[in-house]
């Protein structure tokens, strides 16, 4: 399976066109928007051009109409959603993927497998040392994504159960950042798309109920055994759908689906 690292602001632009389609948001989402739009516009000659940032920054762009589709790995807010009617605009929110959300540590950490209870004392801050959590005698350096990001939203409401992150946590701009650092980082902790796993860094086992621990990978995502498993999204604006529909389709298509499993990701049907 393809890892992907790439960072914020990378831009994919596919076979010029009189007429390019602009997808913003996700950081998560990024790579497999990235490779769907690729050969998508090798398909139909038509230009995609995608671009980073966080899934609020995407939704932020598609309420100012900066761009087409905001890509997310969180659902859209109420109050996003309330200026979409503020604005006269209905938005159609489309699954394209599922994503298992992994926790990394450095590859030279022994500590392989902890409890969600565990992973909220951490990023809380209540927890400050491997030591505590059957690890060697080490400071515990967590790095989070910054507030405009879905994954950060998702994380704090699914695995902190909405509890904030501790005060001096290290906020990062991007996921490749997050892993580049844990990557160097004796104690770092994080928290990154499946995607984004690579032999750099090393996917911890996760219990919610303190019994049975589950490694993030190709299997237990699809099967949804691991227990932090989220849907990624496209937005757009309902009333300019015939313009989308092509590259949507695409993606929900067969073809599109076997881009996302080999980007990493778990396809809608399997």
């Amino acid at each position: 399976m393809k890892k992907l690292i790439l960072s914020l602001m990378m831009v994919c632009t596919i076979a010029p066109s009189f007429y390019a389609q602009k997808i913003k948001g996700s950081d998560t989402v990024l790579p497999l928007a990235q490779k769907e739009a690729e050969v998508y516009g090798k398909k139909t000659g038509k230009s995609v051009t995608v671009i980073g940032g966080g899934s609020g920054v995407g939704i932020a762009a598609l309420l100012e109409g900066t761009t087409e589709i905001a890509m997310s790995s969180r659902k859209m807010k109420f109050d996003e959603r309330a200026k979409c009617q503020e604005a006269g605009k209905s938005i159609v929110e489309k699954t394209i993927a599922f994503d298992a959300l992994a926790v990394i540590v450095n590859p030279s950490n022994p500590v392989s497998k902890l409890t969600r209870a565990q992973i909220e004392g951490i990023f809380t801050g209540k927890i400050t040392n491997w030591k505590q959590v059957g690890g060697a005698d080490l400071k515990i350096t967590p790095y989070s994504r910054e507030t405009s990001s879905g994954t950060y939203e998702f994380f704090k409401e699914y695995v902190l159960l909405n509890k904030n992150y501790m005060s001096s946590i290290l906020s990062m701009p991007a996921t490749g950042a997050i892993v580049q650092s844990v990557s160097q980082t004796k104690g770092a902790v994080g928290y990154v798309g499946l995607a984004y796993v690579n032999k750099e860094v090393k996917a911890l086992h996760v219990s919610f109920d303190g019994k049975t621990y589950i490694e993030p990978n190709e299997t237990t995502a699809k099967n949804k055994t691991y227990p932090i498993i989220r849907p990624l999204f496209f937005y757009y604006e309902k009333s300019k759908e015939k313009n989308y529909l092509p590259l949507v389709n695409f993606v929900l298509s067969a073809e599109g689906q076997a881009i996302v499993e080999k980007v990493g990701y778990v396809p809608l049907t399997k």
